[in-house]
């Protein structure tokens, strides 16, 4: 019997639902600007596993920045295996969509929350 890969995707949460997303958990500490939670349509918000309010702040979504933000905020999800648990757990049920805020959506920090659990799924 072979095992299917767990499906793990990214989208920015200002996108409607889709009904391909699975269980829908927003990876950001604060809540997005503007949006409401109906129309967010999060089924899970983990914002302990987004990274601390010192690197966020340190990071400032500045690409040049990125390398020496990969490595710090590694470093946290090995420390939060709680909330890390939780996400592995839920992707071996079924579809899971990471959910962000920022704009830029190669450098943020759910890019790396789904290469985490990647390697360990």
């Amino acid at each position: 019997m072979t095992r299917r890969a767990p499906s793990l995707k990214l989208k920015r949460v200002y996108e409607p639902p889709g009904p391909r997303d699975g269980t829908r958990v927003l990876v950001d500490r604060l809540w997005p600007r503007g949006l409401s939670k109906e129309r967010a349509g999060v089924d899970l918000w983990l914002k302990d596993v987004a990274p601390s309010p010192a690197l966020r702040r340190w990071f400032g979504h500045d690409p040049a920045k990125w390398e020496g933000f990969k490595t710090r905020y590694e470093a946290e999800l090995r420390v939060r295996p709680e909330e890390v648990r939780q996400l592995t757990e839920l992707a071996r049920k079924g579809p899971v969509t990471l959910l962000f805020a920022a704009r830029d959506d190669k450098h943020n920090s759910a890019v790396l929350v789904k290469a985490h659990l990647e390697r360990l799924l």
